[in-house]
């Protein structure tokens, strides 16, 4: 059904009202990057009135000066083709709050065709980003211990046997964890688990990554491959698990058996995984090794 417009409003107004009511943030540029026009949104974003943007630049008004040459670039291209795409980018209000913003892009031809400005339709996400990341950051955290989770380990191990420099895992699993959950409850145990955590995460490097795999195995992610640099932690987690842990009654003492494998050409998450696990079962049947030199694993 189409709507008639009330009587003696023209379809010009009509488009002036909607571009005045609009909380979008509109605007239209000509091939230098100069302002045609906006529409009140974007002038209360930038502080600005009308008139004062007319004419400038665009990307010294809000672009923040990482993206500036990419807006530069990315006028100079609708121009020359005929064809803007979308972008998102961050844009600076006038008060200097970084907001990130979602743009429409459309090129404005003249009767034969030719590109004479630019219009852009800008979506203030920030809150909706910040809101995805927050749903991400939950989806890799475990929630017990605060580190990341098992999913949160695969994709950073991914990302480093993807890269070439190679990197080495330790896997930690706690000795008598069991026997001190069953018989002091689950809130004690809790608590152990997220103590292990902690500790192991102060030992970690700042490009290590420390990750709960489940129950009581934890997993250290290390970016570097020196089999001595990777012994002297395995030493280190095991002092530091072996030390005692507050109890409710006195001290509890437990310890750990570690593993370490080292990331070889062709490699999957899995196959080093799996070789470092291989590994701490091994040093679990010799537990004179679990504070002695950790063994590479080979296969």
């Amino acid at each position: 059904m189409t709507v008639q417009p009330e009587a003696g409003l023209l379809p010009d107004q009509l488009l002036r009202d909607f571009v005045e009511a609009s909380d979008t943030l509109l605007c239209i540029v000509d091939g230098g990057g100069r302002i045609l026009l906006t529409n009140p949104a974007l002038q209360r974003f930038t502080g600005r009135t009308g008139e004062d943007l007319v004419g400038r630049r665009f990307w010294e008004v809000f672009v923040v000066p990482e993206h500036v040459a990419l807006a530069q670039d990315a006028v100079t291209r609708a121009m020359a083709s005929g064809i803007a795409h979308p972008q998102e980018g961050d844009w600076l209000t006038g008060a200097g709050e970084r907001r990130r913003v979602a743009m429409r892009n459309t090129v404005l031809t003249d009767g034969e065709g030719r590109p004479y400005a630019v219009g852009c339709v800008g979506l203030d996400v920030t809150d909706e980003r910040r809101r995805e990341a927050l749903l991400h950051l939950r989806a890799q955290t475990d929630l017990l211990t605060g580190i990341p989770n098992r999913g949160a380990l695969f994709d950073a191990i991914r990302a480093r046997l993807e890269d070439g420099h190679g990197c080495a895992l330790l896997f930690c699993d706690l000795d008598r964890f069991k026997s001190v959950n069953d018989e002091h409850g689950h809130a004690v145990g809790d608590a152990l688990l997220a103590e292990t955590a902690r500790r192991m995460a102060a030992l970690a490097g700042p490009g290590d990554l420390v990750a709960r795999f489940g129950g009581d195995e934890f997993v250290i992610l290390c970016p570097g491959c020196e089999q001595a640099d990777l012994e002297t932690l395995a030493e280190q987690v095991v002092a530091e698990v072996c030390a005692p842990f507050p109890g409710p009654e006195g001290p509890l003492s437990i310890g750990v058996s570690v593993g370490v494998a080292v990331g070889r050409p062709g490699d999957t998450a899995d196959d080093l995984i799996g070789r470092a696990d291989r590994a701490m079962y091994g040093a679990k049947a010799h537990p004179h090794r679990r504070a002695s030199r950790p063994r590479r694993a080979g296969g």
